[in-house]
């Protein structure tokens, strides 16, 4: 699974209330979430067109404090392909993948700069700056990761080995 996109930077720390606010948690529709991604730390980044299939390079301790979900689901609905980051909240991570949101970690995101342009290939394990000519090596993303990656989330790919049968 190949991914390409635009660079969007974030710091250190980056939580889940600054992820999505919990003023917004009133509802659960993803599509009205992702409107309020990053709301704080960025006003209006999840209404902009130009994060439609971007990717979120961050770095240490992404998606810290509370393990709700609603954070990663207002990064994929707002468009967002995948998050890089030196290092993730464990709750986080797993909510990431469990919904099929893609995410990687990478110690050498302080590499990278807003609007770069990216490709990451979880199956090969490498991401490639392709404004700056750089490579980096990444864990390749095991079979069954890349499955619940491309079925949506684990319900998917549940769904998908029951059709076949296994």
């Amino acid at each position: 699974m190949s991914i390409k996109g635009k660079v969007f930077l974030f710091g250190d720390n980056v939580n889940t209330d600054e992820i999505i606010p919990a003023r917004y948690l009133n509802t659960s529709d993803p599509n009205e979430l992702a409107k309020y991604c990053m709301e704080d730390v960025r006003p209006g980044f999840g209404r902009r067109e130009d994060i439609r299939g971007g990717i979120i390079v961050a770095g240490e301790n992404f998606g810290s404090g509370s393990s709700r979900e609603h954070a990663p689901i207002a990064i994929k609905y707002s468009g967002i392909s995948c998050v890089v980051a030196k290092s993730f909240a464990r709750i986080f991570f797993r909510n990431c993948i469990n919904i099929g949101l893609p995410i990687v970690e990478l110690k050498e995101t302080d590499e990278f700069d807003e609007g770069d342009i990216v490709e990451i290939d979880l199956e090969s394990g490498r991401i490639r700056n392709l404004t700056k000519s750089r490579e980096y090596s990444i864990n390749p993303y095991p079979d069954f990761l890349q499955g619940i990656i491309e079925h949506g989330g684990w319900l998917g790919y549940l769904r998908s080995l029951k059709e076949m049968g296994t």
